[in-house]
C-alpha cells in the first residue's frame, strides 16, 4: 500500500548536489529544463509552452510535499518525485508499504550520473527514515536513459504494463520493485 509521505522538511545531500524541496525562487531553472524538446517526453509529458505554465507545475511540486528539486553548482537541473503507484496492479503488496519514484533531468546533465546519484539518495532515505518495504520506478521501453539508471541503481524487472501516453499511443512502461 502507498505510505503518506511528506518531504517539505527533508533535504538529502550527495557527493554533488542537493535534492531539497521546491521553492518559488525556482521558476526560472524549471522553466529552462521543461521548455526543452526531448526532456519531458520519455516521462509522459510534453514540452513547457511558457513560464506560466511552469508555475502551474511548481505550485503543485510545493504544494504536494513528495517532489524534490535536484540542484547542483546553485541551480535546479531536474526532479524526483515520490509518488503513489496503482495498488491495483500490485495486489502482492498489499500488505507492504510502498511508492513510485518518478524523475526528469535537463539534458545538458545528461550522461553524467547524476541521476543515479540522486535517487541512490532518495532510496537510502525512503528505506533507511520513511521504513518502506518497497519501491517502485517505471520508465517508458522507448526511454533508454531511463532504463540505464534504473539498472544502475539495482532496481530488477517484474512486469509490464500498458499505458496511454500523451501522443494517446501505448508504450510497455517496466516497473521495478527494490525490497529490503
Amino acid at each position: 500500500m502507498n505510505k503518506n509521505i511528506d518531504i517539505s522538511n527533508v533535504i538529502l545531500k550527495t557527493q554533488r548536489m542537493i535534492l531539497r524541496p521546491w521553492k518559488d525562487t525556482d521558476l526560472n531553472d524549471f522553466y529552462e529544463y521543461a521548455k526543452v524538446d526531448g526532456v519531458g517526453q520519455l516521462a509522459g509529458w510534453t514540452p513547457h509552452k511558457n513560464i506560466e505554465e511552469s508555475k502551474v507545475i511548481l505550485d503543485i511540486f510545493i504544494e504536494g510535499k513528495k517532489t524534490f528539486a535536484i540542484e547542483y553548482q546553485n541551480k535546479v537541473i531536474g526532479s524526483l518525485g515520490i509518488e503513489c503507484y496503482n495498488e491495483e496492479n500490485y495486489p502482492k503488496f498489499n500488505s507492504f508499504q510502498g511508492r513510485e519514484i518518478g524523475y526528469v533531468l535537463s539534458k545538458d546533465f545528461w550522461g553524467q550520473d547524476i541521476m543515479p546519484e540522486a535517487v541512490k539518495a532518495v532510496i537510502q532515505y525512503l528505506f533507511e527514515v520513511e521504513n518502506l518495504d518497497f519501491i517502485l520506478v517505471c520508465h517508458s521501453d522507448r526511454n533508454k536513459q531511463s532504463a540505464r539508471v534504473v539498472q544502475k541503481c539495482g532496481f530488477k524487472y517484474i512486469k509490464t504494463i500498458k499505458y496511454d501516453a500523451i501522443e494517446n499511443s501505448i508504450h510497455s512502461i517496466l516497473y521495478n520493485p527494490s525490497r529490503k
